[in-house]
């Protein structure tokens, strides 16, 4: 499948995923091809955690007011009735459920009267960069996200978590929310470093000897750069309103984490828009050098030529077949023993003579120092 096809399929899937027209708000549909969720349940404090796994909201009350924490991690979405279930345990609105299983929304930041709903992206790039929705919500003694599908992005926080390793465990759920947001930005990093590295390589390929199936390869650099753009780029803004005072749910110490994730985002924002330009560039180099290479063949081709100018005239002139009888002035060489290996000698005299000035003015690359194409 081409990327065309593959861009025309995936804005044909977000059309799909709506709702119907006029449909009442908070309306939840599900996408049929998504994956079934599976919940991930996590309890925790200073005294211990506890956590658990299965495809029913049922697993979640249990948790629920035995412990100081408690992350649920629902992976998948394609059970509406499932989602729905979670939100009912949480008292989440409508409208923000349907926000979370229409996984195509831009990164935000909403408040409600019980609970904090961020909106983020995460980006990975394997073949190709591929971006999905992570939705999370922080309410008073609990953590509540959701993923397109399964991933191991945020398993080092789990990690951390189990072995009680940092303050993680004697802290609020704010703290757990800065360290899940801060994963996610971290994701970010090493896909920028591969497309770094991709430009880079891009540039000596295009300095060395410029090819077509280059420009598609920039061109797809420029694409995913500015997704990467449309997904830190809001988010930086809902992190900056996280850090401000008198947002409800984030306590004083927490802020001063979520503003380590602004300056983060401002950081990757600085490299999408150097790496951008540096693909601006690229095209700029390309078209540069395939006009250099064309100036390059056309100057072997006019040298060619104005060799064989000379040349050609040298043959005609002695192609007229003049009668050296009639006067001895009717090229006398037509008769003269020595006259056709002369004709030759002086084509090749020329022609050399042309070459050795050629050569001497730089004109094929290797010319004396101030004399490169000057007359």
């Amino acid at each position: 499948m081409s990327r065309k096809t593959r861009h025309h399929t995936k804005r044909k899937a977000i059309l799909d995923k709506r709702t119907p027209p006029g449909s009442a708000p908070g309306t939840l549909v599900a996408d049929p091809d998504a994956p079934a969720p599976v919940i991930r349940v996590m309890g925790f404090g200073p005294e211990g955690m506890r956590e658990t796994e299965a495809s029913s909201a049922a697993v979640i009350e249990p948790f629920l007011g035995r412990w100081p924490v408690v992350w649920v991690s629902v992976e998948g979405l394609g059970d509406a009735a499932v989602i729905e279930a979670v939100g009912k345990l949480f008292a989440l609105h409508p409208l923000s459920l349907e926000d979370v299983l229409h996984v195509h929304q831009r990164p935000k930041l909403e408040q409600y009267d019980a609970y904090l709903y961020l909106v983020a992206r995460t980006v990975t790039l394997n073949d190709r960069l591929e971006t999905e929705q992570f939705s999370l919500f922080l309410g008073d003694g609990f953590i509540l996200t959701f993923q397109e599908r399964a991933g191991g992005q945020f398993e080092a926080v789990r990690e951390r978590i189990r072995k009680g390793a940092g303050p993680g465990r004697h802290l609020g759920p704010d703290y757990l929310a800065w360290a899940l947001t801060d994963a996610l930005i971290d994701g970010y990093f090493p896909v920028l470093e591969r497309y770094g590295e991709r430009l880079e390589d891009l540039e000596d390929e295009v300095v060395a000897k410029p090819l077509r199936s280059q420009v598609q390869a920039i061109h797809e650099a420029k694409r995913d750069l500015l997704t990467i753009r449309r997904s830190i780029w809001p988010l930086r803004d809902a992190l900056s309103a996280v850090g401000r005072e008198g947002i409800p749910h984030i306590s004083a110490d927490s802020r001063i984490f979520f503003r380590d994730c602004y300056d983060h985002t401002i950081q990757i924002i600085d490299f999408v828009e150097t790496y951008r330009e540096v693909a601006t560039g690229l095209m700029d180099v390309y078209l540069s050098s395939m006009s250099n290479r064309l100036n390059e063949v056309m100057k072997v081709l006019t040298i060619i030529a104005t060799i064989f100018i000379p040349l050609s005239f040298v043959a005609s002139l002695y192609g007229m077949n003049f009668d050296a009888s009639a006067s001895p002035w009717n090229m006398p060489e037509l008769k003269w023993r020595f006259g056709y290996p002369f004709a030759l000698a002086l084509m090749a005299g020329l022609a050399i003579v042309m070459l050795v000035y050629f050569l001497r003015k730089g004109w094929f690359g290797g010319g004396e120092d101030g004399e490169d194409g000057r007359s």
